[in-house]
């Protein structure tokens, strides 16, 4: 047995370098599906915190085998995850979402998923630059800083989300699940952004620059997301694709996406952005237009490409954790190496603090101006606090791209910051990971969730069918129904934008690109 272990590990390194690792590699996740569903029930561990203990594990043992070579089978690449790893995690994403919860709650979420990114950014940026240099830690450059900054400003909150029930608590499900998927694409623009900058001369001038860098790679990408989704609707609906082969639907849905997410990148516009927003389009028409076989198989495909993706990750972090060739490199003693540490896990909570609590209450403000009955308790707050401490994929990848070239350390001070990363995702996972389950079922008990979630407003029927002009009737009733529409457009902007949309939905984009099949037209 010895002997096999030893050919195998010798085998990593020489003969079959590609084959031998990924085997090991698809071994593992298989043995990381196994071992979550045994642990389905457990109160204190979810699929992430399992993948990356298992990571761990297997970092172990091929650190042994190898005799201290080396931790990991696979040499992490950027480009990989940022190719093949991450667009199907935030299709999925955008392709399950609940629709109605996402756009009823869409004011809040932009709040936090945007506002909240900017606001996190300053603070870890500002702390890390006056504090890193007074533990003796130095040679990060501004642009570095500002890197940082976006780099643990970007969230993971699979950990709770996996203990949350959306039926229970709709609206907080929502705002978690929005913030986190929109957080990730402001990261990744603003990163992007970052990148962009002139570093030489920080100002008022160039703040402005990020800022209106961002909006750009912000709307454009969302435009080239929702021009994808809607072509491909409009294929699946006038070519019928099912009377032949509902193979062909599924594959031209899983093609388009992709080839949205490469075009954006191509463009260097946001990929995660236009991927989410075609999955959401996808899910509003294209996902009507095909067979009940198509519906049924889209969604378990996407959700397993995503699933398996997301394990893949977590996996490699906890290998990673081990790479004795990173550790050496950093050439910092123990004592610093723990202060940035808690250093960067401070910036963390009080960074999350500084806007969640704030942003929270003009939420319920604003809300209580339209009239609508939602309001985020202060357990609420406290539950997408603590839903925003974990870092995830996409701190990893933007360190990685950061800090490394093609998943290669060249100097002590990038080796530090790829270790730092590395820690604080894993103490972030584990450690708050761990408490997650046990703090929401005492925040929010099982029929407590149930008793006081508050519930959304809901537009009246009649105003979802009352035409916004009729020929049939005088100038001074359109005039009167067009201020009473501008009055509410004022008062309850949310309601009202929404309810138009419908409208305006009904009756000339779901005959275009499909909808329910009492709209869209059969094949």
């Amino acid at each position: 047995m010895m002997m096999l272990l030893r050919d195998l590990a010798r085998n990593v390194g020489t003969a079959h370098a590609q084959v031998v690792p990924i085997t090991v590699f698809v071994a593992v996740l298989c043995l990381c599906l196994v071992v979550g569903h045994l642990l389905e029930e457990n109160r204190w561990m979810n699929e992430s915190i399992t993948a990356i203990l298992i990571g761990l594990l297997s970092g172990a043992i091929i650190l042994v085998l190898s005799k201290g070579k080396s931790s990991h089978i696979l040499r992490f690449n950027e480009e990989l995850f940022f190719i093949y790893l991450l667009p199907p995690i935030i299709f999925n994403a955008g392709f399950q979402v609940k629709k109605k919860q996402f756009f009823q709650n869409f004011f809040t979420i932009m709040l936090f998923g945007v506002v909240g990114v900017f606001i996190s950014t300053f603070i870890i940026t500002v702390g890390s630059w006056w504090i890193f240099p007074r533990l003796n830690f130095i040679g990060l450059t501004a642009r570095d800083y500002l890197a940082v900054g976006t780099i643990f400003s970007s969230t993971d909150t699979v950990c709770t989300l996996q203990v949350l029930h959306q039926d229970e608590t709709p609206l907080l499900y929502s705002i978690v699940f929005g913030e986190g998927v929109v957080n990730d694409a402001t990261s990744v623009v603003l990163f992007n952004a970052v990148q962009k900058l002139d570093v030489t001369r920080l100002d008022g001038k160039n703040a402005l620059h990020i800022v209106g860098d961002f909006l750009y790679l912000f709307t454009a990408s969302t435009g080239l997301g929702v021009i994808a989704g809607l072509l491909t609707s409009f294929c699946l609906k006038t070519l019928c694709f099912g009377r032949h082969s509902s193979v062909r639907e599924i594959a031209l849905m899983v093609l388009m996406a992709y080839l949205s997410y490469m075009l954006a990148e191509l463009l260097e516009l946001s990929g995660i952005l236009t991927v989410f927003f075609c999955g959401i389009l996808m899910s509003h028409y294209a996902w009507h237009n095909v067979t009940e076989s198509s519906r049924i198989t889209t969604r378990h495909v996407f959700a397993m490409m995503s699933f398996v993706a997301e394990t893949f990750i977590f996996l490699y972090v906890g290998m990673d954790a081990l790479d004795i060739e990173k550790w050496k490199m950093t050439k910092l003693s123990f004592g610093t190496l723990i202060g940035i540490y808690s250093t960067l896990l401070m910036l963390i909570l009080v960074g999350r603090a500084a806007f969640v609590f704030p942003l929270s209450a003009f939420s319920n403000y604003i809300n209580r101006r339209a009239d609508r009955t939602s309001t985020i308790t202060l357990k609420h707050q406290v539950v997408i606090w603590w839903a925003g401490l974990m870092r995830g994929a996409v701190s990893i990848a933007l360190a990685f791209k950061q800090f490394t070239y093609s998943g290669v350390t060249t100097d002590p001070v990038s080796a530090t910051m790829i270790t730092n990363t590395i820690i604080v995702v894993l103490f972030s996972t584990l450690v708050f990971g761990f408490l997650t389950k046990p703090l929401i079922h005492w925040l929010l008990p099982h029929s407590a969730a149930n008793g006081q979630q508050p519930r959304e407003g809901k537009m009246p029927k009649e105003d979802m069918t009352v035409p916004l002009l009729s020929l049939e009737e005088s100038a001074a009733t359109n005039l009167l129904r067009a201020k009473d529409s501008l009055s509410m457009l004022i008062e309850r902007p949310v309601h009202t934008i929404h309810s138009y949309w419908r409208k305006f939905d009904d009756a000339y984009m779901r005959p275009i690109f499909g909808g329910p099949s009492h709209i869209s037209s059969a094949c």
